[in-house]
């Protein structure tokens, strides 16, 4: 019911979108595209994918190495499920998979995940830091996003850097937070616990996954500066990096499907000092296909990590009936 209602309202965002702005302009937008670019940009899911794949690889404690066709198997069965699943659920399946397949225990592997989704945030809202203050155009809201920005980078760094802070910090939020929501913040509370004792004792494996997010996070921008050039439009790479990151966070609202009009809105909005409406709602299509590709390309292996998942969401439902 709740994907259904999601599916609803991204619909209801993307016709109110199509209809002020009439839909069939976007069509000459599509047809006057740079075809090159065009297959270069979208072609990007593809190094995008295997670098995270590899990523995750390295994740692994060193004797539970996961080699490199296993992760990028499950990096886009996580993609097919990431689409059709609420809240992202589709990363914390990868975590089931992962234990299953007898790679690293439920708890471990729940703290890689979440490691993983640390770190591919922080590195967001580092490129988004990054750009807003070299933005030139800001006003009050972007100076208001500016300040949220950074704080929740600064925050972020603060929780992974101390686990006394992120200790104190859940028992606030278990505190303030609703009764059916207090499992699952205990459950990530262990998770970040176990996740920072197990990297810390290694520095460099720290450091080298730092890196590589912050890196695969600069190629996701890249892609997107690349959609604006392959619809013969121009943005500056710099504001790019502000604007961009802005709405991918915009998509992350837990109101619609995989995003799908909230982030086309924000591209809508704050494109608009370079970006006709028709050219940026064209824009959140191609967006929209870097969710879509990788998951297209999971579907041949769903059927291997099905069996997986139901054993996963019996497990889940078993939880909730002892409680």
């Amino acid at each position: 019911m709740k994907r259904l209602l999601s599916l609803l309202v991204s619909l209801a965002i993307l016709a109110i979108i199509y209809w002020r702005m009439d839909f069939t302009r976007i069509g000459p937008v599509f047809r006057n595209c740079d075809p090159l670019w065009l297959v270069l940009s979208l072609g990007m899911v593809v190094p995008l994918t295997l670098m995270t794949a590899w990523r995750l690889d390295q994740l692994m404690p060193g004797g539970a190495r996961l080699g490199i066709g296993e992760s990028n198997r499950l990096i886009l069965v996580a993609s097919v499920l990431n689409l059709v699943l609420p809240s992202k659920m589709g990363d914390l399946a990868k975590a089931w998979f992962i234990k299953e397949r007898g790679h690293a225990s439920a708890s471990l592997a729940f703290a890689l995940v979440v490691f993983e989704k640390t770190c591919d945030m922080l590195s967001l809202l580092l490129w988004c830091a990054f750009g807003l203050l070299l933005y030139p155009q800001k006003d009050a809201l972007f100076w208001i996003m500016t300040a949220c920005v950074t704080g929740g980078l600064v925050s972020g760094l603060a929780l992974l850097g101390s686990p006394a802070l992120a200790e104190l910090s859940f028992r606030i939020g278990a505190r303030l937070a609703p009764a059916k929501a207090r499992a699952k913040l205990e459950q990530l509370r262990l998770a970040w616990r176990e996740m920072h004792d197990f990297f810390w004792r290694d520095r460099a494996r720290l450091a080298l996954v730092s890196t590589t997010s912050v890196f695969i996070w600069f190629l996701h921008l890249l892609q997107i500066w690349m959609f604006i050039l392959a619809l013969r439009a121009h943005t500056p790479f710099l504001a790019n990096l502000a604007l961009a990151p802005l709405a991918i966070l915009a998509g992350l609202l837990p109101l619609t499907l995989a995003g799908i009009g909230t982030r086309d809105a924000a591209l809508i909005l704050f494109y608009r000092p370079y970006l006709d409406a028709p050219t940026a709602a064209a824009l959140g299509i191609l967006c929209t296909m870097r969710y879509v590709l990788p998951a297209v390309g999971g579907m041949p292996f769903v059927a291997q990590y099905l069996p997986g998942l139901k054993l996963a969401r019996k497990s889940m439902s078993g939880r909730n009936d002892e409680k």
